[in-house]
């Protein structure tokens, strides 16, 4: 079941939410619009392009084909890009919209900020003003960096109920180790990272990475979706971590 305790300490470092659709093409003709539906809570704001990157490996000697030189009003795709004070992100792109955080530590719990309510305040002025009757896929991510105390088995495993195959490979001879998959639930679907990494202090951490996502959502469901993308979510990290780590998350932040 999803987690319904507030964290002091939690272990979450960034959550995202993202939606995507076909092109509209009038989209830029809105943005200033939809800019002053959010300024209040992202005042901050700048134009990007991003940029299409062809790698190719042609080996020895090989020679590289004459390719089209796209004019440069296509040759990079638009982001309108807003910030809040808490430097969550918000970027707009004529194909997706996409709201990064690694201030909101909460979905819908306690008296603090609710990532749920600021993807709310988002998106209602966005459907409002966009009219789009569907939703090619919805995403919720949470990326989690949790504390390895000891780097051994017998300590690790207390932690935390892994899918590293610790009875072929210690974890205290690992200098990496990383596990991926992705799972149907019903009509939905998750992809689970789970990767030890070593940081540059030398210690070495835990990364939980759960994507949830949908596809094909009517625009009036996006937030029953993300709902239950969270809570399915909640439950896979709960699935995840033992009691060692609820106390460490229940102990108050130092300094």
């Amino acid at each position: 079941m999803p987690i319904v305790e507030v964290f002091p300490n939690p272990t979450v470092k960034s959550v995202s939410f993202e939606i995507r659709f076909p092109n509209l093409f009038y989209m830029e003709s809105k943005v200033g619009e939809f800019q002053v539906r959010v300024i209040e809570r992202f005042p901050e704001s700048a134009l990007l392009f991003r940029k299409q990157l062809l790698f190719a490996d042609i080996g020895p000697g090989g020679v590289m084909p004459q390719l089209p030189t796209p004019p440069d009003d296509v040759s990079g795709q638009k982001v309108w890009q807003f910030k809040s004070p808490q430097k969550c992100l918000l970027n707009l792109q004529a194909n997706s919209l996409a709201l990064m955080s690694d201030y909101h530590k909460t979905y819908n719990l306690g008296q603090g900020d609710k990532f749920r309510e600021i993807i709310k305040f988002v998106m209602d002025a966005f459907l409002d003003l966009m009219r789009l009757p569907a939703i090619s896929r919805i995403g919720l991510r949470y990326i989690d960096e949790c504390p390895i105390p000891q780097k051994s088995n017998e300590s690790f495993s207390t932690y935390y109920n892994s899918a590293f195959p610790l009875e072929r490979f210690n974890i205290a001879d690992a200098i990496e180790m990383d596990f991926k998959t992705v799972t149907k639930k019903g009509d939905t679907f998750v992809r689970y990272v789970e990767s030890l990494q070593k940081k540059p202090d030398e210690t070495y951490k835990l990364v939980m990475d759960f994507d949830g996502f949908q596809e094909k959502i009517d625009s009036a469901q996006y937030l029953t979706v993300t709902d239950k993308l969270h809570d399915l979510i909640s439950a896979e990290y709960e699935q995840s971590i033992k009691e060692p780590l609820y106390q460490y998350m229940r102990q108050p932040v130092e300094g």
